[in-house]
């Protein structure tokens, strides 16, 4: 955005994760499947407002479909590769983005201090997802919002006994950590959040099923607080 100074990016004294070749080939693999994406990176910020943090922003291509109506975003991005090429989009739209180093099992913000947390492609590749989803609600105001695009079971016991073995061997050893048979439904249930709609999304639409296929798109909340 001309005439406006890009945010900083604070130093951290490492890095939480280093995938530099995964990292290399997501880039690559992301802005090539961005014509199937760019629909559902649309439906998951739409209708977001005020603080927004962005937990795994990978490469940044969430960064240009959020809404005028959000007023800063905090994108948390673990990875050195992927953090240089998210500030690189960060400075290319209008919505204020400061991208940051840190992990989803340690967010470096403050408690309560947003309006909703955005997790898209994440809580597969987590080492904690439990850890991570408690950080989530910490970091989100009572009555805050989740928007969640993730990988999910599959619902057919074949394609799921197939994600099972890729979990346990090569695939996360290959793919940056990434698990694609998570319950994320589940586990943000057990995280103390209130689902609300979501729907199972197949990625490509078209063409094979493949174990990377299954996804869920949707939002969570957390509860309000409520006097005792």
């Amino acid at each position: 955005m001309v005439g406006r100074k890009p945010f900083p990016v604070r130093k951290a004294a490492r890095d939480a994760v280093r995938h530099p070749v995964f990292a290399r080939y997501y880039a690559r693999f992301s802005e090539r499947a961005e014509p199937s994406m760019a629909p559902v990176r649309s439906e998951l910020l739409g209708g977001l407002s005020g603080r927004v943090i962005e937990v795994g922003a990978g490469n940044g291509l969430n960064f240009s479909h959020y809404p005028g109506t959000v007023s800063e975003v905090v994108a948390i991005e673990p990875e050195r590769i992927l953090r240089q090429l998210a500030v690189e989009a960060a400075r290319r739209v209008e919505v204020p983005v400061d991208v940051v180093p840190g992990a989803a099992e340690a967010l470096p913000v403050k408690s309560e201090g947003y309006d909703a947390v955005v997790l898209s492609i994440v809580l597969c590749s987590v080492r904690d997802v439990a850890r991570a989803l408690a950080e989530v609600r910490r970091v989100v105001r009572p009555g805050g919002e989740v928007r969640f695009f993730e990988h999910v079971r599959a619902p057919h016991r074949t394609m799921r006994g197939v994600q099972t073995a890729l979990d346990r061997t090569v695939w996360p050893r290959l793919f940056g950590g990434c698990h694609v048979g998570r319950d994320t439904v589940a586990a943000l249930r057990d995280a103390g959040f209130e689902v609300g709609p979501y729907r199972t999304v197949l990625m490509p639409e078209r063409g094979p099923r493949l174990p990377t296929s299954y996804c869920v798109l949707g939002t969570a909340r957390r509860p309000e607080l409520t006097d005792t």
